[in-house]
């Protein structure tokens, strides 16, 4: 679908490029907005975005993008760094800190009192700012009336990058080097004029690797606790309108909120991958601006939008498609429930047999599974962040040969799930660790497996994420994986597939050991949300088509690369690696002159029989210049790996300014595993 570009709007618009907000502490935060030319006049409510990504160049096209649009609709739209970043001053420790959020509120405040707001705030982000925008709403700040929170998590530890199941992700290490050398870019002089230097070096100084306290926390203590917003759903009292995608790692929590909370709320999951449903693919994209007005509009000016009275939870249900790494669009049509969850959904149990999946239970048997340690490369770790690569997972198939499969019959009609579906395992291991994964595919006709979701156990947190219990070699367990969120349209002549297996790479570190884990039969279920079509689906209000404001322009003075997302084999060592390149080019912001590039190379290795072979190895070169003013380059490596019984983090950060070195450091550390 193509995105429709707005240059003019209902009312007319100023930007404000930069001003700084000033903190308690002295501390100023750089902040950029739009508003209507009158509000001085007429004063308007303010939304808020608070993100740590530069307003300058990380964000600068997206930010151009939106908010420009909600100003033109008569809002004040304000896009605020986080303290350490972009151009605000102090430094930036770690994510989701309390001093990030005590910050906000002193923002929010300040946003209430200008003379261009009405006194009224509401906040919306992505990812990070979807995080936050739920953390500041259970603060419970007076101006903040309500938000959107897109692609974010309630609980920090069970449901984001970091751990799966009480599983440790290989994205762990990944976003924590993605920050890594970002907190060493330098700010502006253009901007914060003479004290740049200082700013910077400031921000040097402080910078360590956040993996680190990141792998130290391998158990769902109070560090991961903090800003998970699931441990009192009650604090948050402002209506939350919560957006997701399939194709991301953050739909389980709209859900869950829509659930938990008691606060007016809405949940919209589409087929999207990591950005906005503008943005994003796989596609039907959609307009995520006018969405949002109708929220604000209602919440912000009291106006009738008729949101309130829409149902209160819209998914995008998936139909059969061959597999691909690209996905485009996903077919699929809307399906809405008034409350979650729904009467609407009822649950079908079938058995894990040794013939299958059956209706009825087959006396008790038992098969043994231990995986390559290359099971899961069918499944990019990428999870589609919304770009159009090759991100989705392929045919199944190569990973399902290395797995204990269970299929159904032959579908006779088609069979649609909407929820999280469950599996109820009896199984046993002979190491004291292991995980199990746990695929649900559909088998097309043609022979090719779909990947529908995904869930994973580490056995050793059957009982919870606080307090892991080793496993009593070849003891036999209960317990449940419940597979992520998933609406899908099982075809008439697809079979149901539930494949097991004991390694999940590059999605998650394997275990100590290779270990061989034994799934009872007749006593093991898989439980699968089932809902029928119902007539009010075809009756709900279409979402606006997608479009945008008009960024400025930015000259490419070389050449981005195609992003090359590839697997590759060692003959010689048999080592198995994933590797992720990309290359930005050299880009020149036309306005005013900052010219950024980034180039990342990114590998995955592990060898099939050797789970201590695992290693996440990331490095980058970045560089912020403006001819006359400053030449930043910015090189950062760091390394992950593993053996029986440590995790262990080599990093280096080096930095320069032109041909002077102004920082060099390394870090070594040697963290015991926990039960992972």
């Amino acid at each position: 679908m193509v995105v429709e570009v707005i240059d003019s709007f209902p009312l007319a618009i100023e930007e404000i490029e930069f001003e700084q907000i000033p903190l308690s502490d002295g501390v100023l935060l750089s902040c950029r907005y739009w508003r209507p030319v009158d509000a001085l006049n007429n004063p308007v409510p303010a939304i808020l975005e608070y993100i740590p990504y530069c307003t300058r160049d990380g964000t600068a096209a997206r930010d151009e993008a939106m908010h420009p649009y909600f100003a033109g609709h008569g809002y004040a739209a304000v896009r605020v760094d986080i303290r350490g970043s972009g151009e605000s001053e102090g430094v930036l420790l770690d994510e989701y800190l309390k001093l990030e959020q005590e910050d906000a509120l002193e923002v929010i405040h300040w946003i209430s009192t200008q003379r261009w707001c009405n006194g009224d705030v509401g906040m919306m982000g992505k990812s990070w700012g979807g995080f936050n925008g739920l953390q500041v709403a259970a603060l419970q700040p007076p101006a903040l009336k309500c938000i959107v929170t897109v692609f974010s998590t309630d609980d920090r530890y069970a449901d984001d990058v970091h751990y799966i199941g009480g599983c440790m992700t290989t994205q762990n290490p990944e976003w924590a080097f993605v920050m890594f050398p970002a907190l060493a870019r330098p700010p502006d002089p253009q901007l914060v004029g003479d004290k740049w230097n200082e700013l910077w070096q400031e921000r040097l100084t402080a910078i360590k690797p956040w993996i680190i306290p990141w792998v130290e926390h391998q158990r769902r203590d109070n560090y991961w606790k903090h800003g998970s917003v699931c441990e009192d759903f009650s604090l948050i009292k402002i209506p939350v309108y919560a957006i997701g995608g399939w194709a991301d790692p953050y739909s389980n929590p709209i859900p869950r909120m829509l659930s938990g909370l008691t606060a007016p709320r809405k949940g919209l999951i589409g087929p999207w991958g990591h950005q906005y449903m503008h943005q994003a693919v796989p596609g039907p994209k959609m307009g995520f601006m006018d969405e949002a007005l109708r929220w604000w509009d209602h919440w912000l000016k009291g106006e009738y939008t008729g949101i309130m009275e829409e149902p209160a939870y819209r998914v995008w249900v998936q139909e059969s498609v061959q597999p691909s790494a690209c996905h485009a669009n996903r077919p699929g049509f809307w399906a809405a429930e008034s409350e979650w969850p729904s009467p609407n959904v009822q649950e079908l149990v079938l058995h894990l047999n040794n013939s299958g999946l059956a209706a009825a239970a087959n006396p008790v048997d038992s098969v043994s599974v231990c995986s390559p340690q290359t099971t899961g490369m069918c499944t990019p770790f990428l999870g589609s962040n919304g770009y159009g690569g090759p991100e989705d997972p392929v045919d199944q198939r190569p990973d399902d040969a290395m797995s204990a499969c269970f299929d159904g019959e032959v579908l006779e009609d088609s069979l649609t799930i909407i929820g999280a579906p469950r599996v109820n395992l009896d199984v046993a291991a002979d190491q004291k660790q292991a995980f199990v994964c746990v695929r649900l595919n559909e088998v097309l006709a043609s022979g090719e497996s779909l990947q529908v979701t995904y869930g994973i156990l580490n056995l050793t947190h059957r009982n919870g994420h606080e307090s892991p219990e080793d496993l009593e070699p070849n003891k036999q367990y209960s317990v449940c994986i419940q597979l992520n969120d998933i609406a899908h349209t099982f075809a008439a002549g697809s079979q149901i597939r539930i494949a097991i297996s004991t390694a999940f790479w590059p999605i998650v570190w394997p275990s100590p050991q290779s270990a061989t884990v034994t799934i009872f039969y007749g006593t093991s279920t898989l439980s699968l949300p089932i809902r029928n079509k119902l007539p009010s689906d075809k009756q709900l209000l279409q979402l606006a088509p997608p479009r945008h404001a008009k960024p400025h322009p930015v000259s490419a003075l070389v050449a981005a690369e195609p992003d090359r997302v590839r697997f590759e084999t060692d003959r010689s060592s048999g080592i198995h690696s994933f590797i992720y390149q990309t290359d930005t080019g050299t880009n020149r912001y036309d306005r005013h002159g900052w010219t950024t590039s980034v180039k990342v190379d990114y590998r995955y290795n592990i060898h099939p029989d050797d789970p201590t072979s695992a290693c996440v190895d990331l490095s980058t070169e970045e560089a912020y210049s403006r001819e006359g003013e400053l030449d930043a380059r910015i090189s950062a490596q760091q390394k992950m790996t593993s053996d029986e019984t440590h995790f262990i983090i080599e990093a280096r950060l080096q930095v320069k300014n032109g041909e002077d070195e102004v920082f060099a450091r390394d870090w070594h550390s040697r963290i015991p595993r926990d039960g992972i």
